[in-house]
């Protein structure tokens, strides 16, 4: 067993001991969830789990683990586990930032109104829908096995875009015999697609910039240029691949003699049969979100081409980073002075490792990993670098958004969609969505304020900022 810690400021902790309150009210559903506070608490009692299980700022009750959950377990103890509740059913849920050198002036009310219905146009959006880039089920091994090496072969990826990937878009601990038949059934047709949920496409504009520096670095270092950010994930494959490994763990666990406080963490050893699988298939899953998100950016490029008339190239689109914040990884790190081979557990969190690790590109080694921040649906966005405090202190982890302030059911129950469009519009933003009565459980009162998720970060010292960004434009599902 371990300490758990969570990293929050004052309104932050009130915001937690909250969602406490209301787990233990009759009035709000009596036991119907278990709240973060006692998921983090549980994931601490994890056979093999070192250092201490950790909550960022943006933490929210989940399924198993909470969100906002690292944990980390060390390779070489024969008791250690690998759980599905620590990586989540959307595995590689992820956002990637593409650059551009357009600026606010290129994007005038009417062109912001052309660019988001061309993003429409082009980019399936919502829950169930299917894709419009071809994919047989020889294409869908290779994708599972190669990751973003498929899309750059294809022509739906840039050669340097898999270098501004995290694990350069592709884990070779992956194995697609690994991925079950129905899993792969859900994906043929999903490639390139957002889903529904939180999953957007947002245009936006640099407002502020806190560490030009940096920002030069990554090629955003002017006031007012545009930006899009996409946030997405495996879709309905990496949510299969999550629920059979589910099933298949209760058995492990029975035969293994774990004993959980949680049914909700089921996990296995490993370096049991099980947990080997898990770890190949998930690694599988995590390569589709890449080359899923590599489509989009196609399709993306696309629209711009078709509102610009102008090469993506000549507008520089090219891909800053692409993060993911659902994925359980082998790392190595220093536990109480010696280096340790950890398969650490990222649940809505983020990698953020300091400059000059040798697993981040080359370019941007001076200022460490890029860390991107989606915000709640019109607020602002955040890039951040990581530091060696975090990577000394959470595993090199930091934050991954906002987090859920309200449930979905208390979003739908507490708000109106037509204001919250309403609300949108007035503040200038262009939005197109596939459900508008879900977009509730979407709204900026749905969320923490992500401005004191980003500066609690700073404050731990677990993370820098770089630049704040704005939106002007948002597609969902």
């Amino acid at each position: 067993k371990v300490p758990a810690e969570i990293i929050v400021n004052d309104n932050l902790e009130e915001l937690l001991l909250q969602e406490l309150r209301d787990s233990c009210c009759p009035d709000h559903g009596g036991n119907s969830f278990i709240p973060a506070l006692r998921q983090a608490a549980n994931v601490a009692s994890l056979p093999g789990i070192v250092g201490a299980s950790l909550a960022m700022p943006d933490v929210h009750s989940g399924y198993g683990f909470c969100i906002g959950n690292v944990a980390a377990f060390d390779m070489n103890d024969p008791n250690a586990v690998i759980s599905p509740g620590g990586v989540g059913f959307d595995i590689n849920c992820g956002v990637r930032l593409i650059r551009t050198n357009l600026t606010e002036k290129d994007v005038d009310y009417e062109t912001t109104e052309k660019l988001a219905d061309a993003l429409a146009k082009h980019i399936p959006v919502g829950v169930g829908v299917d894709g419009v880039i071809p994919c047989t089920k020889e294409d869908l091994d290779d994708i599972l096995l190669n990751g973003v090496d498929w899309a750059v072969r294809l022509g739906y990826a840039w050669e340097e875009d898999k270098e501004h990937c995290e694990e350069n878009g592709r884990m070779d601990t992956a194995d697609p015999d690994c991925v079950s038949e129905k899993a792969k059934r859900r994906g043929l047709k999903q490639l390139g697609t957002l889903g529904g949920g939180n999953h957007y496409a947002e245009i936006q504009l640099v407002d502020e910039i806190y560490d030009p520096r940096a920002a030069e670095t990554l090629g955003i270092g002017k006031v007012g240029q545009v930006c899009i950010m996409i946030h997405t994930g495996s879709r309905g494959l990496g949510h299969q691949v999550a629920t059979d490994a589910l099933t298949v763990m209760e058995k492990a666990m029975d035969r293994d003699h774990i004993s959980l406080n949680d049914l909700q963490l089921s996990c296995a050893r490993i370096q049991s049969r099980e947990g080997k699988e898990y770890l190949a298939g998930m690694s599988a899953a995590a390569n589709y979100a890449w080359v899923n998100r590599s489509c989009i950016t196609y399709l993306t490029r696309k629209a711009f081409k078709e509102v610009f008339h102008r090469e993506p190239d000549d507008m520089d689109m090219h891909l800053v980073y692409d993060v993911c914040h659902n994925i359980a990884k082998v790392e190595k790190h220093v536990i109480d002075g010696v280096e340790k081979t950890l398969l650490v557990h990222r649940k809505g969190s983020t990698r953020a490792f300091p400059p000059h690790h040798p697993n981040i590109p080359k370019d941007y080694q001076s200022i460490g990993q890029p860390v991107l921040i989606g915000g709640t649906m019109g607020t602002c966005s955040y890039v951040l670098v990581g530091t060696q405090r975090g990577m000394s202190e959470t595993f090199g982890s930091t934050c991954h958004g906002a987090g859920r302030a309200l449930s979905r059911n208390q979003s739908r129950k507490r708000l109106d969609h037509s204001e919250v469009l309403e609300k949108l519009k007035k503040d200038g933003i262009a939005v197109r969505v596939a459900s508008p009565k879900l977009i509730t459980e979407e709204a900026p009162e749905s969320y923490k304020n992500v401005c004191d998720v980003i500066e609690t970060c700073q404050e731990a010292g677990i993370s820098e900022k770089v630049v704040k960004l704005k939106p002007i434009a948002v597609i969902k599902g």
